[in-house]
């Protein structure tokens, strides 16, 4: 995507910001009672229906669970207000990018004269004398509503982020902003909508963070500070030699990413050492801070060559999951091809971040990278399977609102349960600041009563999934927002634990560099004493450690780790020790939006 693009996307995404944050601070200080500067009415205004008394209680209620979580009161409306816009213009993106794709009818490129929206008021001639839009606003829901089934994070309407709508004028000026000419070629694109993500956050905003203070204050400026995004081609040079490079030796080099990956280097003298095979559904690949997904869209396309290779193989052994080798669970090609999208989410890639943003922009752009999968191999539309599991994760503490989490505790009916538990939400308290770098699989630092394993995963991790569970499904907790805040929270703190138990055949990464966060600042001293120069050299020793046997790391960093003298023990310990170097290209200036000289490098584990 070129320079004049990418500033028609920023233009546009500034805009649109600038737009949704202006409509919706003046929604809830108009019909809510709720300020910028944070101060709440304590009750509602007698004006407003039994609805909006409802969505009131919704807005106050997230409120309340961001100021628990250490924000201000002013910060936690701020927060709010972008979270709303953020999401509304990711919900019209994706659509736009989901018309280019033809996974929906034409709903938004013509406003109301869309042909979705003429059949949809074909069906109910009653819907267009509706006022105000509503009839358009009931159409674009029911195709949110339809989407939540597969890409929930992002079109679940049930998110207290979508409990704002904006009014028609400003509507109709979004539906403008995102139907301009000079965004007519970016829909079909893949990078769309993480260029979009880059861009909410402007540069301006960036440069006031860093005036104020010259470490991160808090997450969301870490997450702000490091959004840069990763160009194709090192995105491909870092896959190409792990992962491709995996595959490649399993396979005794043949096999068709030889010719497919572009970057991947080999000598041509050079004696292959070769790997043990695997089954691709036991092959695992990690982004520990994922941002909108590019390293693992690209591992997906190697992975469908690699599915496929593994089919043909009489040789592939059986998988981990199921004790049988690929054909031994698929008659044929066909019904292996209608199956790998979903095998593919489920079973290789992973990714996490401390940005909720960016679980929304990651898994809608793998949904979509799935469903091009299904078109490439045929499958059509009526028969493809839904995709319902990604394992795409946020990093964030788990807010235990006191009432529910005691009601949630006694349910379990089980001490050392409870105990583990109440570990889980104190280890996870710098989980959005920290992210994946917080060493949460330890385990229980108390032993366990006899029946129960040491390890804090399992079985624990299971019963507490089970326990949560039911608690989601209990009709209490759907009508109760408190209830689903803390249920949320909880299943991304199992999510991030579940990832962290694992090992993996390659890591890939654009970590964050700097400072980590004040908050955070003891606790990641205390983790990565020979690390804690630079937050991506802890990111570098943290992947490492959640690689398997042989397994790969794949960075773009700061090349400072290679040559300055407060990087000696990272170098000692790390690329001397128990990961050597096997590729590394020099980089310099002008990869990354950033004034940073880079280095991409890929490391081997020597066990």
């Amino acid at each position: 995507m070129d320079k004049q693009t990418r500033n028609a996307i920023e233009r546009a995404t500034q805009r649109a910001r600038s737009l949704l944050e202006n409509e919706f601070a003046e929604q809830l200080e108009a019909d809510f009672d709720v300020l910028r500067s944070g101060a709440v009415s304590p009750q509602s205004s007698p004006h407003l229906t039994s609805h909006q008394v409802y969505q009131r209680r919704k807005i106050v209620t997230v409120l309340e669970h961001k100021h628990a979580a250490g924000m201000t009161t002013a910060a936690a409306v701020a927060d709010y207000i972008r979270d709303a816009a953020f999401t509304t213009l990711n919900r019209f993106v994706a659509l736009k990018m989901l018309e280019a794709r033809e996974l929906v009818q034409e709903c938004v490129s013509k406003g109301e004269e869309s042909t979705g929206y003429r059949e949809f008021c074909g069906m109910a001639p009653g819907l267009p004398l509706l006022p105000g839009g509503a009839a358009y606003r009931l159409y674009v829901e029911s195709l949110f509503d339809e989407l939540s089934t597969e890409v929930k994070v992002l079109f679940d309407r049930r998110d207290p982020a979508s409990v704002l709508w904006p009014r028609r004028a400003t509507f109709d000026e979004l539906l403008a902003i995102l139907n301009d000419q000079d965004l007519a070629g970016i829909w079909a694109e893949d990078e769309t909508i993480g260029w979009f993500y880059q861009y909410f956050n402007g540069d301006d905003e960036r440069r006031k963070m860093r005036n104020e203070s010259q470490a991160p204050r808090n997450s969301r400026e870490l997450a702000i500070r490091n959004q840069f995004f990763t160009p194709r081609y090192v995105v491909q040079f870092l896959t190409d030699n792990t992962l491709g490079r995996i595959w490649y030796e399993m396979r005794g080099t043949d096999t068709a990413l030889a010719d497919r990956c572009e970057y991947l280097v080999h000598k041509p003298d050079e004696r292959i050492a070769r790997r043990p095979k695997k089954d691709p559904r036991d092959i695992r690949v990690l982004d520990p801070a994922c941002g909108s997904g590019h390293f693992l869209l690209y591992a997906f396309d190697l992975l469908i060559t690699i599915y496929e290779e593994a089919y043909d193989d009489p040789e592939s052994p059986a998988s981990e999951v199921t004790g049988r080798p690929l054909a031994g669970d698929y008659p044929t090609l066909e019904a292996l091809r209608q199956a790998i999208p979903g095998l593919v989410l489920s079973h290789n890639l992973h990714g996490v971040d401390i940005d909720p943003r960016c679980a929304q922009i990651a898994q809608l752009a793998l949904w979509m990278r799935a469903q091009r999968a299904y078109r490439d191999f045929g499958v059509g539309r009526a028969v493809r399977p839904q995709i319902r599991r990604s394992n795409i994760v946020i990093a964030e503490p788990l807010v235990a609102d006191d009432q529910v989490a005691s009601d949630f505790v006694a349910r379990l009916d089980d001490k050392e349960l409870a105990r583990i538990f109440n570990e889980l939400v104190d280890s996870l308290a710098l989980a959005g600041d920290l992210g994946l770098l917080l060493p949460i699989e330890s385990g229980s630092s108390q032993p366990l009563a006899p029946g129960y394993e040491r390890d804090l995963l399992t079985p624990p991790k299971e019963r507490l999934h089970e326990a949560l569970s039911r608690f989601v499904a209990d009709p209490s907790t759907r009508t109760s927002i408190r209830r689903r805040l803390f249920a949320d929270d909880a299943t991304h703190g199992l999510g991030l634990l579940s990832i962290a138990d694992q090992r993996y055949d390659a890591v890939l990464m654009n970590p964050p560099f700097g400072a980590c966060s004040a908050i955070a600042k003891t606790t990641f001293e205390k983790h990565y004493p020979n690390t804690k120069k630079d937050v991506y050299a802890a990111f570098v020793q943290r992947g490492i450690g959640l690689l398997g046997a042989r397994g790969r790391l794949g960075a773009i960093t700061s090349r400072s780790g290679f040559f300055l003298s407060s990087f000696r023990d990272w170098r000692n310990e790390i690329l001397l020790g128990i990961a050597h170097p096997v590729v590394v290209a020099d980089l310099g200036y002008g990869v990354l939006d950033a004034m940073v000289e880079t280095a991409a490098y890929c490391l081997e584990a020597q066990t």
